[in-house]
């Protein structure tokens, strides 16, 4: 980690930046250290009441089944916050569960972008795949033309990564008048069917699944010159936009009567357990969000330096994290921290960018779907607004391109 962090400061400051922050902000929407941290400061003031009350209402219940005297420990939290979830809104992933058959849930997704964007899935068994367990599909636009293809991985093996992510084997581009259309893949960990059941998503995997699908939207509708600049190689503020949108649909009526059914009885997903969703949709966000701010600040901490770190990680991780503390942490929990999102700051595309993904979640998510609800969410208007929202967004791109 000092490794990598220390040649991309040493990188940004040959080419004449004080630190990897500023070299790579300069090519983003935020376009400096100073206006992130103004955006992370403001939310860890709006979050942080909110997320310390739930700690709060968390702390009571676990007190009351381990005496006064119990500490809530990072370990307990996922626990003690889910019994409370439960408790107060009588809903929970095995209730839920025999509703979302993973094949009725991709007819429903599928069929989603069918409406939106005219769009349409078709398996072709011809086209090599890696695993047996991959399904190949041509997707094709609204007036039949070829758009790309699209492989699904849903499910777990021996040597897969965890996780769920989407990828690119072959993005788009033009050259010489000919438009070369990109392979996507939409990568899961779903449970397996058995032989007496079929793979069975809980209610966050169904989120899960409409996020990626929507990078893997963004991948195959591309339409540019070059391929750096294709799908979602965008402005990182702004990649995070089409995944967040579609998550949004997980908890509309509508969507969901299109597909949930109970895998036995063929039952709609009753109208009360929506409800229950919807109403659940918000609980415990506030800690949920304040955690994606530390993210954000940890990431940030790493790239602002400006001279060799040759510090304590752990120590220094511990400081940039500190406005964000609601929990007890320990050096091991901490060394667990940076093993999970190695891959964001150090390998993937968010170094110096992870506030991207808590600025389009809950700013420009909002404003986007929001065109959708106005008239319906299935109302082809509004995906036009929607690119304008988009356009708005990214009005400084021609400039950064030249």
């Amino acid at each position: 980690m000092k490794r990598i962090a220390n040649i991309r400061q040493e990188i940004a400051q040959l080419l004449g930046y004080k630190n990897y922050a500023a070299y790579t902000l300069e090519k983003r929407m935020a376009e400096n250290s100073d206006a992130v941290y103004k955006l992370l400061n403001q939310l860890v003031d709006a979050y942080k009441p909110t997320a310390e009350k739930e700690l709060k209402d968390v702390q009571e219940l676990a007190s009351q089944t381990q005496g006064p005297n119990f500490q809530t420990m990072p370990w307990d939290w996922a626990f003690y916050s889910n019994k409370l979830k439960d408790q107060r809104f009588n809903i929970n992933d095995e209730m839920l569960r025999p509703y979302f058959e993973l094949s009725k849930v991709k007819e429903g997704i599928f069929g989603l972008a069918t409406k939106l964007y005219g769009i349409t899935f078709k398996e072709n068994k011809n086209i090599p795949v890696y695993n047996p367990d991959v399904e190949a599909y041509e997707v094709f636009d609204k007036d039949g033309k070829y758009l790309a293809v699209l492989y699904t991985d849903f499910h777990p093996r021996a040597g897969k990564r965890a996780g769920a992510w989407m990828t690119q084997f072959k993005e788009q581009w033009k050259e010489n008048g000919k438009d070369s259309r990109p392979h996507i893949s939409l990568v899961m960990n779903f449970t397996k069917p058995t032989e007496n059941k079929p793979a069975l998503l809980t209610f966050s995997e169904v989120e899960t699944f409409l996020h990626e699908f929507g990078h893997s939207l963004h991948g195959m509708m591309a339409n540019s010159t070059y391929e750096s600049l294709s799908g979602t190689n965008v402005y990182w503020d702004f990649v995070e936009l089409p995944s967040q949108i579609m998550e949004n649909f997980a908890i509309e009526k509508d969507f969901l009567n299109t597909f949930a059914k109970h895998y036995q009885t063929n039952e709609q997903l009753p109208r009360e357990l929506i409800q229950r969703i919807v109403d659940a949709s918000n609980f415990n966000t506030g800690y949920a969000c304040l955690r994606q701010v530390s993210l954000g600040l940890l990431d940030m901490a790493w790239y602002t330096i400006n001279t060799p770190f040759e510090g304590n990680v752990i120590e220094y991780e511990r400081q940039a994290m500190t406005k964000t503390k609601l929990l007890p942490s320990f050096g091991t929990m901490q060394s667990m921290r940076r093993k999970r999102f190695f891959h964001i700051y150090f390998s993937g595309g968010y170094s110096a960018g992870y506030y991207s993904y808590i600025n389009g979640r809950k700013y420009w998510m909002l404003m986007a779907f929001s065109l959708f609800k106005q008239k319906g969410i299935f109302n082809k208007e509004r995906v036009a607004e929607l690119l304008s929202v988009k356009i708005y967004f990214l009005k400084g791109l021609e400039q950064n391109i030249r």
